[in-house]
């Protein structure tokens, strides 16, 4: 019995050990150096701003205005997104991702920034915590990865000490199964624009926060459907039902009129948005980067929505708010 109970440790003690000290799937940083040409530069700059949209969680923003805008010079010096979000289980930050070389990611290679975009994995080879969607941006082209390290390499630095993501038990070890090498990804042809569509809408992670989960594993079936909860320290918002479903969807919403529901934030992307009406008016929805899409590409999304399954499931956006902010857009994102 002595010798059973002994074995028994040994297992469970190994299987524990094991599952802390494993590290994720991944493959060695490649060792390239990504050319900062003007264009690619340029192209960075418009993925990290409107269709990646980094700076949703990766730099400094203002939540008591609509939209919640950058604020000046806080691009990219990351966040502690936990002490603003509700529900996160333990410490998650969104690191400073400038080319500060102590408190950022100037030390850190091209290829091991690309690695950490796609893969999930840092530079030292640890999972990154999957809110930060590397399972979507597995799907970014290796020209535009390229592209959007060109940028962060060329970014403004900014020293911003903060501490490191520390996740509860069983959560800092079920994320080690997340990460996956992305391989190499061919860019998508802008000429179709179902595919293109689809592509955008996979880089801007469009289902993650459109499909309802449970223990962090989105619930088959509801792709798109809206549902997903978002409880934070200024308000709650509850994301929208993205199918074409004619009555709890966008099923009778025309491209003219998708369009124009994005491009309502046009002048506060510009401009600034004002200042909180209520919490009908609080929204966690990039309308503000989405606001920056050229129109082809926003008609690209459309197509690819309107061939997703329609799902009827109806969603209250803003729970228990008044319906129509007086001083915004409506939201009916998130």
């Amino acid at each position: 019995m002595l010798f059973v109970l002994l074995g028994m440790v040994l297992l469970v003690g190994g299987g524990l050990g094991f599952l802390f000290l494993r590290k994720p799937a991944q493959v060695a940083a490649s060792t390239q150096t990504v050319a900062r040409t003007p264009e690619r530069i340029a192209r960075g700059e418009f993925l990290f701003l409107h269709v990646a949209e980094c700076s949703g969680c990766h730099s400094q923003r203002d939540f008591t205005r609509v939209g919640g805008p950058e604020v000046p010079a806080g691009r990219g010096r990351g966040s502690v997104l936990s002490d603003f979000l509700i529900g996160l289980p333990g410490v998650v930050v969104a690191p400073n991702i400038t080319p500060d070389a102590e408190t950022g990611i100037g030390a850190w290679t091209d290829g091991e920034k690309i690695r950490a975009i796609r893969d999930g994995v840092d530079k030292s080879g640890n999972a990154l915590f999957p809110m930060m969607p590397y399972q979507m941006y597995r799907q970014m082209s290796d020209e535009d990865v390229e592209a959007l390290v060109a940028y962060l390499d060329t970014m403004p630095l900014v020293r911003n000490p903060l501490p490191k993501t520390s996740l509860a038990f069983p959560v800092n070890v079920l994320i080690k199964s997340a990460p996956r090498p992305a391989g190499s990804v061919p860019s998508p042809d802008r000429g179709d624009r179902l595919r293109y569509g689809k592509y955008l809408a996979a880089v801007a992670g469009c289902v993650d926060c459109h499909t309802p989960a449970e223990k962090g594993e989105r619930i088959a079936g509801m792709e798109f459907a809206g549902g997903q909860v978002f409880a934070s320290q200024a308000g709650t918002v509850v994301s929208a039902n993205l199918t074409p479903d004619l009555e709890t969807g966008i099923g009778r919403w025309s491209e003219e009129f998708f369009q124009k529901k994005i491009y309502e934030y046009k002048d506060y992307a510009a401009q600034g948005p004002p200042p909180l009406s209520g919490p009908q008016a609080f929204t966690l929805m990039p309308w503000l980067a989405y606001a920056g899409l050229p129109p082809d590409d926003l008609s690209a999304i459309y197509t690819f929505l309107r061939t997703v399954q329609p799902v009827h499931h109806y969603v209250e956006t803003h729970p228990g708010a008044p319906k129509h902010p007086p001083s915004a857009p409506a939201d009916t994102g998130r």
